[in-house]
């Protein structure tokens, strides 16, 4: 048996119509950049989430960095970030010109202890992160951020439809930022993200700085200078799709999770995950290599995400990272394996997936 760690085709499959009727429908009135469908998809999509605002952009790395510019993060500020996450968190703080200060993680999203240890008169922000598709503990984040007036950016690229005590993630802090890369619980069919938020200004000013700062409604008067950020109108399309089905996809990846929790829990030396919306299944395990090549042989596609913390990459050498640390990032680095996780596996696959593992 040959399991693919991710499989789009057949999630593609089950909604061929649909999908393809959508496309055709772009194609036939050649509006290919934001337009109807972008905004269709932004009102679906903040009421999906229970947000007021949602704007959409060309990626999450967008997302990001178009937050932290409209909340005023710029040279020498500092973000607080997990140094276990993808370099995408920390891209954006440092193109503004700011700093990004790593934290430890504790059961893989960002610790609160060290997040209070690191605060100094030059943070601007706090960046949690729902790793995996993990909440972050919100309660405890919102309630420094608020003693120390902090804006908090929340890091929802992996976790759409995610929820912390009822509230939908990306929808606690100041702005909660989604990416909808291929292979994320909604996802288009090329690259594309998304910031929400319940202030209208904030929107406004993110609107104008993506589409290179343009006046409302006119097309060669600039207010200010931006960037472009937009949405095609294939991608909104696409989402507005797919997004009909997140839902279900979401119950089938934990129902997914809980066979998985079921066979693993007893098997000597492997770490189930902790609960979320399992944008990845991720175990960890002593001799995670041996482990990870006894899958490929196998047939069992498998991921490490991600085998070197932030403060140990040399993209970010400058911000004063060593080995010792961040030992819960360090330690989690070297035994983390993303096994098979997406709506259509299915229960004879997570057995043999398990039988595998049990095996080794």
């Amino acid at each position: 048996m040959k399991i693919p760690f991710v499989d789009l085709k057949a999630q593609y499959k089950s909604i061929q119509k649909e999908i393809d009727a959508a496309i055709a429908e772009i194609m036939a009135n050649t509006s290919f950049i934001m337009g109807e469908p972008v905004k269709e998809f932004e009102k679906e999509f903040s009421s999906f989430l229970g947000a007021k605002h949602c704007v959409s952009v060309s990626s999450g790395t967008s997302a990001l960095y178009l937050a932290l510019h409209a909340l005023g993060v710029g040279e020498g500020d500092e973000v607080i970030v997990p140094s276990h996450t993808f370099i995408g968190s920390v891209e954006p703080i440092t193109l503004l010109g700011a700093v990004p200060v790593f934290v430890d993680v504790k059961d893989y999203v960002i610790s609160v202890k060290d997040v209070r240890d690191k605060i100094t008169d030059k943070t601007k922000a706090i960046m949690p992160v729902h790793l995996y598709g993990q909440s972050a503990p919100m309660d405890e984040i919102m309630e420094i951020a608020s003693e120390k007036g902090l804006k908090v950016v929340e890091d929802a690229c992996q976790a759409h439809g995610g929820e912390y005590n009822g509230k939908k993630l990306g929808t606690i802090g100041d702005v909660g930022c989604f990416s909808f890369y291929p292979g994320k619980n909604l996802g288009g069919y090329g690259d594309g993200g998304a910031v929400v938020c319940n202030d209208k200004k904030l929107a406004e000013k993110m609107r104008q700085f993506l589409d290179h700062g343009r006046e409302k409604g006119e097309k060669y008067v600039h207010a200010s200078l931006g960037f472009n950020f937009r949405m095609d109108a294939l991608q909104a399309k696409v989402l507005s799709v797919k997004l009909k089905y997140l839902a279900d996809w979401t119950a089938k990846r934990q129902e997914n999770a809980t066979l998985y929790d079921k066979n693993l829990k007893k098997v000597k030396g492997v770490e189930i995950p902790p609960k979320g919306v399992y944008h990845l299944y991720v175990i960890q395990h002593d001799d995670r290599d041996g482990l990870k090549e006894h899958l490929d042989g196998k047939g069992i596609s498998t991921g490490i995400h991600y085998p070197v913390p932030l403060h140990l990459q040399p993209a970010c050498k400058e911000f004063g990272g060593k080995k010792g640390d961040f030992p819960e990032s360090e330690k989690i680095a070297d035994r983390i394996l993303s096994l098979p996780m997406f709506p259509e596996l299915t229960s004879e696959q997570i057995d043999y997936v398990c039988k595998a593992i049990e095996e080794f």
